[in-house]
């Protein structure tokens, strides 16, 4: 569940990290009327997405008049395919230096992640992928729920050695409460995008992310309460691409993986296609058990998937497309175990799936997995037929019916055999 960005701001305040003086939030231009705004101020758009900035989102204004004019072009726009409803008027601070600073959960250790960068304001995806060391990622280890001396004192020292003028302690002080913050809110992302350098070396928030973790929320309605929100949130503007596509399909999916996340070439991206919630967690644990005991850390699970009870094999089919028309997936682990659902509806899903893809030139996927439950032998039966009637199409899948050995083994060799031959064709 995302935050808007007042929203994050509060939590922010409350953990005592500070942020510009807010006048208030309006919904016309008219309703900048009443608040108590001292000039210049920044006039922003409410909205569950990023690029407001590059969309004209985030203005400086100067007068009455200029906040009117830019609440009123703001609220005509679109940013990301979403309207903006809501404008976010807040103090406007003068600065030196702008930085980079947030946490994240990392998707192979699931530990959080702190990102630290003094190339505040831009895109850091692109920042890192243009120039590495200039974005430190620290990994905190065990998920302590206050952050050790040690990584923060790390953070604070990379960042202040192209922050002239920085008050250390300040940085210090900021990095531990935004730690804080996102471990008490159970938060996957907490950013602060940029965080300003003062003149006199003090540091401030000027914008705020904190997304929190869905599967938490029941920890946090106290904190959704202080926020004014009797229910959790669930905007379809914070749904990824990917995430819209299985929604309209009909079945769960969540990307575990920010999007268009910059690939590493030494890691194996494994997308998931289970048989079920419980096998969807369970696979996605082994991937990365597995990478890491097995095969140094080089797999990486793209994914969450579960097709519901009793999916058609056109919903079977779309859950494959999905992921092989993912740009980042290299190879697809999937397992059937068929209870209310058919291991025949899923084979002849997945088989329609390949055969399609291939006649039509479109890129196919190794898919490893196992098959086993409801309806096996006829399962059985057609995929032997597909393979001598389609054996090109069919080339990369290699998918064990029954359950004659334990669906970990079978994950572990199709990793194997997937980092090989992509090591051994580059």
């Amino acid at each position: 569940m995302r935050l808007y960005e007042h929203e994050a701001k509060q939590v922010f305040r409350e953990a005592g990290i500070p942020v510009p003086a807010r006048y208030g939030v309006a919904r016309s231009p008219e309703g900048l009327d009443g608040l108590p705004v001292a000039f210049p101020a920044m006039v922003k758009a409410l909205a569950l997405t990023g690029g407001r900035g590059k969309a004209g989102g985030v203005r400086q204004v100067r007068d009455p008049a200029g906040a009117r004019l830019a609440a009123a072009e703001i609220l005509a726009l679109r940013i990301g395919d979403w309207p903006v409803e809501a404008v976010l008027v807040e103090e406007a601070v003068p600065f030196s230096f702008a930085a980079y600073l947030g946490i994240t959960t990392s998707p192979e250790t699931f530990m959080p992640v702190i990102l630290a960068s003094s190339r505040g304001g831009v895109d850091i995806e692109a920042a890192a992928r243009a120039e590495p060391a200039a974005v430190l990622r620290r990994p905190i280890d065990d998920s302590p729920a206050e952050l050790p001396p040690g990584p923060r004192d790390e953070v604070v020292a990379f960042l202040s050695r192209d922050l002239p003028g920085a008050d250390a302690a300040a940085l210090a002080e900021t990095v531990t409460r935004l730690y804080h913050a996102f471990q008490n809110a159970d938060a996957k992302v907490a950013e602060i995008n940029p965080l300003l350098v003062l003149p006199d070396g003090r540091v401030v928030a000027a914008d705020a992310k904190l997304v929190l973790d869905d599967n938490a929320l029941f920890r946090q309605r106290p904190l959704l309460r202080r926020l004014g929100l009797a229910e959790p949130r669930h905007d379809a503007s914070e749904l990824t691409r990917d995430e819209r596509r299985a929604r309209a399909a009909g079945f769960k999916y969540v990307d575990l993986l920010p999007e268009d996340t910059p690939r590493d070439p030494g890691k194996l991206y494994v997308g998931l296609v289970p048989g079920g919630a419980g096998y969807g967690i369970f696979s996605i644990d082994e991937v990365a058990t597995i990478g890491e005991r097995f095969l140094g850390g080089r797999a990486v699970p793209v994914n969450f998937m579960d097709s519901g009870g009793g999916p058609s094999q056109g919903m079977v089919a779309e859950m494959f497309h999905l992921l092989m028309d993912k740009e980042i997936v290299d190879v697809v682990i999937t397992s059937r175990f068929g209870g209310i659902s058919s291991c025949d509806v899923f084979i002849r899903g997945l088989v329609a799936c390949l055969r399609d893809r291939r006649a039509a030139g479109r890129r196919v996927l190794p898919v490893y997995g196992r098959m086993v439950g409801t309806d096996l032998p006829g399962a059985r039966a057609f995929l032997e037929r597909a393979r001598a009637e389609t054996p090109e199409a069919l080339s990369g899948l290699e998918l064990e019916s029954g359950n004659r050995r334990i669906m970990a083994e079978v994950i572990r060799d199709g990793l194997a055999k997937a980092l090989a031959g992509r090591d051994r064709n580059g």
